[in-house]
């Protein structure tokens, strides 16, 4: 009898290990079907967004040749605020970031009034921008560009990007940096003025004045882009 109640009991205890090895098998089974199903809804939600993400990083990354650039006003030299717009008999604008203080662009003070009395005549002025923080650099303030527009005799509008809000459009990263743009606001060049910075007697080639010259004749700039030389344009850091 004693015998059998043992048997009993073994039995009982078994019963209960199996059924807790089955609760915990299920348990474990049903967590792991909820982690794939939680992988597999964030890999949907990631494909799905991933254009769309890719598309935001293009975008700030600044126009492409081909792109059509939004108009907007900044305060020039002489206090009054100017648009691209404002500019009607334009056939074009040698959209150009630069600023007072940097060597390369002091440099091209003298190529680009001889560029923009050159080309202004055929209805493509320069359009000069300064897009550095005056905070970071001092001399990039608005009165020193309003002094230093006087002391060269500017013949072209000197505009101040002072809430940085431009250059990015643009996707500019250096002082000077051109961006040509055509009648219908269209990017055709993007880069250097021409190819030697340091010595404007030894340049061979005129890259904006080439690629007006070739909308002039009805063509498509060759090279539309190069690879703009200078100082990097200065920003707080965040």
């Amino acid at each position: 009898m004693k015998n059998l109640s043992s048997f009993t009991l073994v039995l009982a205890l078994t019963a209960l290990i199996f059924s807790a090895c089955g609760d915990a098998a299920k348990v474990a089974d049903n967590a792991t079907n909820a982690v794939k199903e939680t992988t597999e809804k964030t890999m949907k939600v990631v494909k799905e967004n991933a254009p769309k993400a890719m598309k935001v990083t293009n975008k700030t990354s600044g126009y492409q040749v081909g792109d059509k650039a939004a108009d907007f006003k900044l305060k020039n030299v002489d206090g009054k605020a100017m648009s691209l717009a404002d500019m009607t008999d334009a056939k074009g604008f040698i959209v150009t970031f630069t600023c007072n203080h940097c060597p390369y662009s002091v440099l091209y003070e003298d190529r680009l009034i001889e560029l923009h009395n050159e080309m202004a005549a055929k209805g493509y002025p320069v359009v000069a921008i300064n897009p550095n923080d005056p905070k970071v650099v001092p001399e990039d303030s608005f009165e020193g560009m309003q002094a230093r527009a006087e002391e060269k005799k500017f013949p072209f509008v000197y505009l101040f990007d002072d809430n940085q809000q431009v250059y990015p459009l643009f996707g500019a990263t250096r002082t000077p940096h051109v961006f040509l743009l055509d009648k219908e606001m269209t990017v055709q060049y993007i880069g250097a003025i021409d190819n030697n910075a340091k010595k404007p007697e030894a340049v061979t080639v005129n890259y904006v004045k080439d690629a007006i010259m070739a909308l002039e004749n009805g063509e498509k700039p060759d090279p539309n882009f190069t690879k703009a030389i200078g100082c990097s344009i200065k920003t707080e850091k965040i």
